[in-house]
């Protein structure tokens, strides 16, 4: 079993940058991949950035936001820099087996609120 725990989320200007972390437990993190789905109000949950053997980012934030994720430690992290008002959403750490490298959920966090004002 696998727990997820976000954390990092806040409010932030336009053009700012935030950081969110998620520490995982147990001992298959290392097997599984590991992302990052947002979602906005009134919007499906999407998948924002996935890693396992490789790393993937939507088109909408390509060039903007960065994962990164570290077995040792059990992390993945999402590194988000020139925020858009767009951006706004809740954004939930997600883990579970790759498929064809890109991470289906099985094992969720709680949800960080990023807010981004313009």
């Amino acid at each position: 079993q696998v727990q997820l725990v976000e954390s990092g989320g806040g409010l932030v200007q336009a053009g700012g940058s935030l950081r969110l972390s998620c520490a995982a437990s147990g001992s298959m993190f290392s097997a599984i991949a590991a992302g990052w789905y947002r979602q906005a109000p009134g919007k499906q949950r999407e998948l924002v950035a996935s890693a396992s053997s490789f790393s993937w980012l939507a088109d909408s934030v390509k060039g903007r936001f960065a994962i990164s994720r570290d077995n040792a430690k059990k992390t993945v992290t999402l590194q988000m820099n020139s925020l858009k008002p767009e951006d706004t959403a809740v954004y939930f750490c997600a883990a579970g087996g790759p498929l064809h490298g890109i991470v289906v959920p099985s094992h969720w966090g709680q949800g960080t609120q990023v807010t981004v004002s313009s």
